[in-house]
């Protein structure tokens, strides 16, 4: 849906896909290289109309509603597409699609969307790959270094659907990471809040605070490797960072974690050829509307990861 700024007053019709939604939310999809603020502006002004109306930015939008979209006079960034060969691997990576939800194993080092510096994400490259698509929004998130199963929605009673299991904590996800230190026994439960700050330079970094947000982590030892361990981590809320930091707080940082992580390990892995941040979503478990079944998608590590793991089996072993 998203759209170049236009230079003239525009006129949209609210579609089924789109109808529940607000029109912020509508604004900051369809126009998409807009600052945020911009967008807020031009509701707050009244440029932004709905069937002739003036209307609020929680304002939830109506089948067939008419909004009037005015010019919008902000320097254009220079587009940058997704090229070919990343929709060639979009394509290969995608492990069940129909009519409802598309689901793909997400390439470390993509992000989910564009913004911030990035020209393009996972969603903009899957709406190239799928031009004839009316509606393609993402489920959830995962951090750009995180690779593997991510859900996008093909219909916005769908996208609902899936945004109140989220909400319940009903759907089911599960991750693997690589940690430091030896792991051995049962499973470890992180139950530490999580609070979001921005450093003076401007980037964002993930506390363990009281007056956070509640974060639970459940971390299950796999595979022990002499001084590292491999774990199956499921988590019952879906924070920024959750698991990076929570890992970090029992001290068992993530390998290839460059913000959260204990440098000496990951200069010790780095010889071995790992590039990235070992953090991988394995599966996740969710329902779909009028089936009472779970479907379960799993997405496979990524061949980095798996020489990583035969290199340390022929190396350390247990």
């Amino acid at each position: 849906m998203s759209q170049k700024v236009p230079n003239q007053v525009h006129f949209q019709t609210v579609t089924e896909n789109e109808q529940g939604q607000r029109i912020d939310n509508f604004l900051k999809q369809y126009l998409y290289h807009v600052p945020k603020s911009h967008v807020y502006k031009i509701i707050r002004k009244g440029e932004v109309r709905v069937n002739k109306k003036r209307v609020k930015a929680e304002y939830k939008l109506k089948l067939d509603d008419q909004i009037r979209i005015p010019p919008v006079n902000v320097q254009q960034k220079l587009e940058i597409h997704p090229n070919d060969s990343l929709l060639e691997q979009l394509s290969k990576s995608i492990i069940f699609e129909s009519n409802q939800l598309l689901v793909i194993n997400k390439p470390s080092g993509l992000a989910v969307h564009g913004g911030s510096g990035i020209s393009y994400g996972l969603i903009e490259a899957v709406r190239k790959m799928r031009p004839d698509e009316r509606f393609l929004e993402l489920v959830h998130r995962l951090d750009r270094d995180t690779s593997g199963c991510i859900l996008i929605a093909k219909k916005r009673s769908v996208l609902t659907y899936l945004h109140q299991q989220l909400r319940d904590k009903s759907t089911q996800k599960y991750y693997q990471a690589l940690v430091c230190g030896k792991i051995q026994g049962n499973s470890i439960k992180v139950d530490k809040p999580l609070r979001k700050n921005t450093l003076k330079s401007g980037e964002r970094i993930v506390t363990i605070d009281p007056m956070g947000k509640q974060a639970i982590s459940i971390f299950k030892p796999i595979q022990n490797y002499h001084d590292l361990t491999l774990v199956e981590i499921k988590i019952l809320t879906g924070r920024t960072h959750q698991i990076r930091v929570h890992a970090q707080s029992i001290g068992h940082e993530l390998v290839g974690d460059r913000k959260y992580g204990n440098f000496a390990c990951n200069q010790r892995i780095k010889s071995l050829g790992l590039k990235r941040l070992f953090l991988h979503a394995k599966r996740i478990e969710v329902k779909m509307p009028d089936d009472p079944k779970s479907l379960v998608f799993e997405a496979p590590l990524s061949s980095d990861l798996t020489q990583l793991l035969s290199k340390l089996d022929n190396n350390y072993g247990q």
